[in-house]
């Protein structure tokens, strides 16, 4: 288990940009699409995204974690998310092959969300088709500020079974 902050490179081979960026890196990237599309501009700089990531054989594992409420109204609708304060967007991607030449790879996603109480949510995962590729999206409920330890078991096609832990620090908005 492998758990670091995305670098720019690693955004774009995984595909990411459609999905929650701040607008600097929207605008630093480019992406071809306007970067008041992806993420309200009103979202604080201190909002960035952060992408715990897994590594078996060529299959790469990312999962990021976003606040509902810094995604766009286009993106929320896309992933058929409402944006609100108490909600955080986990995003899991299952990618195959070198980097900028991954492909997406579909799987079956189990997702827990255990905040500091103790309390464990149950995610449900549904599968968002963008072009070529498939993300993995659900909604957890939080009271900010809190921590919330992800727990996920990732199936692919193939029968291969990965597992990912991690926690994500949410502040309030």
């Amino acid at each position: 288990m492998h758990d670091t902050r995305p670098s720019l490179h690693r955004l774009r081979a995984a595909h990411w940009l459609p999905v929650v960026l701040l607008p600097a890196l929207l605008a630093a990237t480019a992406c071809g699409r306007e970067p008041s599309a992806m993420v309200d501009s009103a979202s604080p700089a201190g909002t960035a995204m952060q992408e715990a990531t897994v590594r078996s054989g060529d299959v790469t594992i990312r999962a990021s974690v976003v606040p509902t409420s810094a995604i766009s109204e286009q993106v929320a609708r896309q992933y058929g998310i409402e944006r609100d304060p108490a909600n955080v967007l986990l995003l899991v991607g299952v990618r195959q092959g070198p980097e900028m030449q991954e492909t997406a790879l579909p799987a079956r996603i189990t997702a827990t969300a255990t905040d500091l109480r103790g309390v464990v949510q149950p995610l449900d995962l549904r599968e968002v088709r963008s072009g070529g590729l498939i993300d993995y999206a659900g909604v957890a409920r939080v009271s900010p500020p809190d921590t919330l330890r992800f727990d996920l078991v990732i199936q692919r096609e193939s029968g291969a079974t990965s597992t990912m832990q991690f926690t994500r620090d949410i502040f309030p908005r």
